[in-house]
């Protein structure tokens, strides 16, 4: 028997780690819960899809008996109440673009020995969004110190790089094509550095399990200034640290990498940098949803009605 709890809260897609602090707080009561409450099988703690404009979105609470529905409501009531207390650990820090870079020269400046990881939740592409998004590598380049590798979608820049051969200078405009929502094409002179077919395999485990890839025909130029970009023919979502690897890429050459996801990416990349941050940028996966325009959530829900 289950019993179904719906919380009026919204969980920010940024604090929907279960392996961090408060997912691990979270998850331990609901472990606990389980195991110490006679005739209760299971209880789970569902995220729910923040950008859903639907009247379920939110986090929901399921318990599951053995044929007591009465404990099976109490119990996700409990588990409710416990998740409600920590509301405001699922709201999401926000850190801005420019503060984002601020913390990556800092970490830099004590270990130069790793790149930062600034993952661009804005652009999130296992999330559906364009994939050429240019927010973080343009401000980069104005207060960033030390090189920076971005992956863009952009086959145009390919057909052109493939056009002009390795070793060719060229005048790009790249990224930034797909709409307005996720920054300017980045305009300048870069050098043609490698051409590949985009197919690369990961043996780990990583997130969804996929161990064969296909970017398509991918391009490696670089500018004068320290911007190296793998531009692709196909939008592929960074679930695998071989994306740069078997491109012939290290992480170590570089200052920051700019990761377009929000968690799948972690476990590929976070053994490769030395620190994660996840960047409040703009873009159709936006983690700051008071960028969106919801009409059919439910009222009152938190955080957008935080005086409940």
């Amino acid at each position: 028997t289950q019993a179904l709890v719906q919380l009026p809260m919204c969980i920010n897609i940024e604090r929907q780690a279960t392996e961090e602090p408060h997912g691990k707080q979270l998850w331990g009561e609901a472990d606990r819960l389980a195991r110490e409450t006679a005739g209760v099988l299971s209880v789970s703690c569902l995220y729910g899809f923040p950008y859903a404009d639907v009247e379920e979105m939110g986090g929901s609470v399921v318990a599951v008996t053995a044929g007591d529905g009465a404990l099976a409501k109490r119990t996700a009531e409990e588990m409710g109440r416990f998740w409600w207390g920590m509301r405001e650990e699922f709201v999401g820090k926000m850190v801005s673009v420019s503060e984002a870079i601020r913390q990556a020269n800092e970490i830099r400046e004590k270990d130069s020995t790793k790149p930062v990881g600034l993952l661009d939740m804005g652009d999130n592409v296992g999330g559906g969004s364009a994939g050429d998004g240019t927010i973080i590598a343009e401000e980069w380049l104005r207060s960033g110190k030390g090189a920076l590798l971005a992956v863009l979608y952009d086959p145009e820049v390919v057909r052109e790089a493939e056009r002009a051969g390795v070793g060719a200078r060229l005048k790009l405009r790249i990224g930034g094509q797909t709409d307005e929502l996720h920054g300017k094409p980045i305009e300048g002179e870069f050098t043609v550095v490698d051409l590949r077919d985009g197919t690369f395999q990961e043996s780990e485990a990583r997130h969804g399990g996929y161990s064969h890839f296909d970017q398509g025909r991918t391009a490696i130029v670089r500018s004068e200034n320290g911007l190296t970009v793998m531009a692709t023919t196909l939008r592929m979502p960074p679930l695998s640290l071989q994306q740069v690897l078997a491109m012939g890429l290290k992480p170590e050459d570089y200052a920051a990498i700019v990761i377009k996801g929000v968690h799948a990416p972690v476990a590929a990349y976070a053994p490769a940098c030395s620190r994660m941050i996840r960047v409040n940028t703009e873009g159709s996966t936006c983690a700051d949803l008071w960028a969106f325009r919801f009409e059919r959530r439910r009222v009152p829900m938190f955080p957008f009605e935080a005086t409940m």
